[in-house]
């Protein structure tokens, strides 16, 4: 079907292009031929030109030699009789090709043969390609600085859900202004300045090619790309028109500018423009942006109209419309928990909602790579959240240009972009450590803090050496007491450590004494000091050494009393520590408590039995906490541990008492049955009753210390919550549109890319693909234009205004040569300026939209971007582009004491006949969405979307030729 829609579609054009060049050439020789009668000789005898003749007796008949060559011709009674006035319209054809305002003419003029006047045509039609080609490349560089232009940001500070302030960035420009100024402006910038540069070439008169580009070109919008978008939908899905007020006023406004151009033409003042009728023309323009953006903001009579309220697809409640609400409902109904609406603001609520979709796609991401690292998932999700994100009219328009002319695809430019945001984020939370020159070199303890055995005979300490290690450096050391003494619990020491050119750290031993005496756990200090002169004590320059006595079985304790840690962290550790000894095998159970926590939702719960062996003195309870990638968690369970046991006697003897006792086993004191039985009967003594000797005997047991049950506290991860923050601020798409400088813009230009899009849904590794050979040849076709565009400021230079200024500025050039190329064209083959405007130029600025609707309607969720800014845009063509042209020649006429004439011929018959066509199709796209069956624009049934998309396309086709034929005069009107 698609095929057969393509051939169709070329072979109207076709025909058309050779019925109309056909009787353009046949009138061409018919005149010359009647020239040559009337002047006696051939035109190759003659001193003036066919054409030149002509010009100057039309000039004669209507103000004279020195009257306005662009009046009105009017056939006095004295030239009635005269055979060249009195031959009828076809005196019309015999016009000569007018020197242009940029391109130079191609002499000669006469004596022009069939032949030569289609080679002529030929090539000034493959210029007008070529230039419509470096227009689009030039516009794509003026849409990017748009795009960056409408994404400037102003800091908001809101309050968040626990009344705490947040600041976050959000755009000043509105979106549905936006699209309705710059945006619109930036596609069509070719049509409106075509419109206004032809009324400055033709000395501020009108001309047929300006108005006719922009009626063309809106109707080549209307139908051709809105039929084009219906196919292109997947089959079985659909787009809807989401803004539908904004839609609704857009479209009546699209209508109305082309009515008012009706009654402006052949009403109000018929053949004249007033200077009223023009401003009024082009006050209709911030009149509908105006309008449009006080229904998407419901204001005025908006606000009274119902409201109906719908969860989006981030769980919050916002306004809609009831045909959104049920576009949810068809989707399967909202995803997360309902929330009340929160007064923060349009702004805050939209920050909130990218927020918690780059949650869910964190979470998906989770759950499809569990093995994958955090990083590498952020990374990924950022991608998934650019890719999916709501693009501008400008992303689709460089897209589409990009892809036919060799530079790519955006698509891998956003994985570019994502990386690079997260390096940057992560650059910004964990910032460089890196030494600083000029900071003194610098010796300290690492680490601060030694516990040891008190049976481990000695250990090791270790100093280190940072920043300059280049000289010769030394440094004191000695040990210092604390609870434990020098000469009773360990050795003191006192000596000098020296630092050699290139050394950067040193060691020393310090002796542990063991004893059999049961104590409490003890410590002393080494200190540093006296450093040379290129050397400075840096923190810690005080270690403290925890000596463990080993006498007894210890006892058993959590580190802390509560811990809070992310719930992203995984399978968590808690510590269990063993002090006051660390003889024998001891079990520890251990199990958990539900709290705000639930398991299997926030914790797994878990239980067992630590066994710590002897001399062991730390265990750890491993608890796999769930993930929700929650951004805001706050839930806490508990751990516990019991009773510490000794081991089973099989274990225990040869572990515990053997060990304890071996003192006596060696001499042949068979006292180890006695002190055992000394222990159990000191067990079954009250406190009271308790001697030195039996609390001694009784440390011996294991036990519990202080801290038996800690609460672990799942939070949000503090630093994923400030990654989550700075990555969602940085999901501009805009940034990957614009360029920061000129070598990045030679590098693209001088890179073939590979075009091929790449599907963002699908997560699966997708190997590097090679360019095509199309991508390379047009690449190579389009290098002149890359490169000189690339001279165009980059976008980052005070924020995109320059680029704006340039690419509008180098627009207006380029159109001001396609306006002589297609007047030229259309000389050489005799063609009038209406119909080269509607066949050609209309199509060759309406390409590269084409192109860009077909991906949006592709990868949007909505039609917005497909159909709204269809509408939109014709509104602003003929408010801003032909009411701009005809106030600027309206006013220059009313000051010279002229009128501005308009003679509404084609134009008149071309704008009546567009408000008809255009009435069908808006109401063919009307009864799509409220059709049951389809319910929806764009999209849908197989059969009822190609039976649409005919219809639209025969009326296109049909417009075109009914306004060829009545240029033609072949329809009388």
């Amino acid at each position: 079907m698609q095929l057969l829609l393509k051939s169709i579609f070329t072979c109207a054009l076709f025909v058309i292009f050779v019925y109309a060049t056909a009787q353009s050439l046949a009138k061409v020789q018919q005149n010359d031929e009647r020239y040559t009668l009337l002047n006696g000789t051939s035109s190759s005898g003659s001193n003036l030109s066919r054409d030149h003749f002509l010009s100057r007796r039309l000039r004669q008949a209507g103000q004279g030699e020195e009257g306005e060559q662009g009046a009105p011709v009017r056939i006095d009674d004295e030239n009635k009789d005269d055979p060249l006035q009195a031959s009828g319209p076809e005196e019309e054809e015999l016009r000569e090709c007018s020197e242009g305002l940029v391109l130079p003419l191609w002499m000669p003029q006469r004596n022009i043969s069939i032949g030569d006047r289609l080679v002529r045509g030929f090539v000034y039609f493959l210029l007008l390609v070529y230039l419509f080609v470096g227009v689009s490349i030039i516009a794509d560089r003026f849409m990017a600085s748009i795009e960056a232009i409408t994404s400037i940001e102003r800091a908001v500070v809101v309050r968040g859900p626990h009344n705490e302030k947040q600041v976050m960035h959000v755009r000043i420009w509105n979106e549905t202004v936006a699209n309705l100024t710059l945006m619109a402006l930036g596609s069509s910038a070719p049509e409106i300045l075509l419109s206004v540069i032809e009324i400055y070439a033709k000395d501020f008169e009108s001309g047929d090619l300006g108005p006719g580009t922009i009626v063309g070109s809106a109707a080549y919008n209307l139908f051709m790309i809105i039929a084009v978008c219906m196919i292109w939908i997947p089959t079985g899905e659909v787009r809807r028109i989401r803004h539908l007020r904004v839609f609704t006023v857009t479209a009546a406004f699209s209508i109305f500018a082309y009515v008012w151009l009706w009654l402006i033409l052949s009403v109000f003042t018929p053949g004249i423009i007033a200077v009223w009728e023009a401003i009024v023309t082009l006050l209709f323009f911030p009149l509908t942006v105006l309008w449009a953006y006080i229904a998407e903001r419901r204001l005025l009579v908006y606000k009274y109209m119902d409201k109906n309220y719908r969860v989006n697809k981030r769980g919050t409640v916002v306004a809609g419309e009831h045909d959104q609400v049920e576009m949810d409902a068809e989707k399967g109904g909202p995803r997360g928990s309902i929330s009340t609406p929160t007064t923060r603001g349009g702004e805050a609520e939209a920050f909130d909602e990218a927020r918690r979709e780059y949650i869910q796609v964190l979470t998906e991401l989770r759950q499809k790579y569990p093995d994958a690292e955090l990083e590498q998932l952020e990374m990924m999700a950022q991608e998934q959240v650019l890719a999916r994100s709501n693009k501008s009219r400008a992303f689709y328009r460089i897209q589409a240009t990009r892809r036919m002319v060799g530079s790519g695809n955006l698509m891998r430019k956003i994985q570019e972009r994502a990386h690079s945001d997260l390096t940057e984020v992560k650059a910004q939370l964990h910032p460089s450590e890196d030494d600083d020159g000029d900071e003194p070199t610098r010796v300290y303890f690492e680490p601060g803090h030694y516990t040891v055995m008190e049976n481990c005979g000695e250990f090791e300490v270790r100093v280190v050496r940072r920043g300059d290690i280049s000289n010769y450096a030394t440094v004191s050391f000695e040990t210092q007491d604390g609870t434990a003494s020098a000469g009773t619990d360990f050795v003191g020491k006192r000596g000098q450590l020296n630092f050699p050119p290139g050394v950067d750290e040193q060691r020393f031993r310090i002796e542990v004494i063991d004893d059999d005496v049961f104590e409490e756990d003890e410590c002393f200090y080494i200190r540093l000091f006296n450093p040379s002169e290129n050397l400075k004590l840096a923190v810690p320059q005080i270690a403290t050494v925890m000596i463990l006595d080993d006498d007894h079985a210890g006892i058993f304790a959590f580190t802390d009393s509560a811990f809070e840690i992310s719930e992203s962290v995984g399978l968590y550790e808690v510590k269990i520590m063993r002090y006051s000894g660390a003889r024998g095998t001891v079990i520890v159970p251990y199990w958990t408590e539900s709290g705000t926590a639930t398991p299997g939702k926030d914790y797994e719960e878990t239980h067992g039995e630590l066994v710590f062996e002897n001399n062991e003195t730390e265990k750890i309870i491993e608890v796999l906490i769930l993930e929700e990638s929650s951004y805001e968690k706050d839930v806490s369970f508990k751990v516990h541990i019991g009773e510490p046991r000794l081991a089973p006697d099989d274990i225990n003897k040869e572990s515990f008492f053997n060990r304890f006792f071996e003192k006596h086993e060696h001499t042949g004191d068979p006292t180890h049955d006695e002190l055992a039985a000394k222990i159990e009967e000191v067990e079954k003594k009250l406190p009271q009753d308790l001697t030195e000797l039996d609390r001694i005997l009784l440390l011996s047991k294991p036990r519990n210390g202080e801290l038996t049950t800690a609460y672990v506290r799942i939070r949000e991860s503090q630093e994923f919550k400030a990654t989550v923050d700075k990555l969602v601020a940085k999901a501009n798409v805009s940034a990957v549109l614009g360029t920061s400088s000129w070598k990045e813009q030679f590098k693209d230009a001088l890179t073939v890319l590979p075009s091929d899009e790449t599907d963002f849904d699908n997560d699966d590794e997708v190997e590097e693909e090679v360019p095509s050979c199309f991508s390379y040849i047009s690449h190579f076709v389009c290098l002149f234009w890359k490169v000189l565009f690339a001279f165009v400021p980059p976008t980052d230079i005070c924020g995109g205004y320059v680029t704006f200024v340039v690419s509008i500025f180098v627009i207006g050039v380029i159109t001001a040569i396609i306006g002589d190329a297609a007047t030229y064209f259309g000389c050489a083959l005799n063609i009038k300026d209406s119909v080269t405007a509607i066949l050609f130029v209309a199509l060759g600025t309406s390409i590269p939209d084409t192109f860009a609707s077909m991906i949006a309607a592709k990868h949007d969720e909505g039609a917005d971007n497909c159909i709204g800014n269809v509408t939109g845009s014709n509104a602003v063509n003929v408010f801003l582009g032909i009411g701009l042209a005809w106030t600027i020649a309206a006013v220059y006429h009313s000051s010279q004491g002229m009128t501005f004439n308009v003679e509404p011929g084609t134009i008149g018959f071309a704008v009546a006949l567009f408000c008809g066509e255009a009435l069908i199709a808006i109401l063919l796209i009307m009864v799509r969405r409220w059709t049951k069956g389809i319910g929806a624009e764009l999209g849908g049934p197989k059969v009822s979307k190609y039976i649409s998309a005919g219809i639209l396309v025969f009326l296109w086709v049909s417009y075109v030729v009914i306004c060829t034929l009545e240029a033609y005069d072949v329809i009388q009107i």
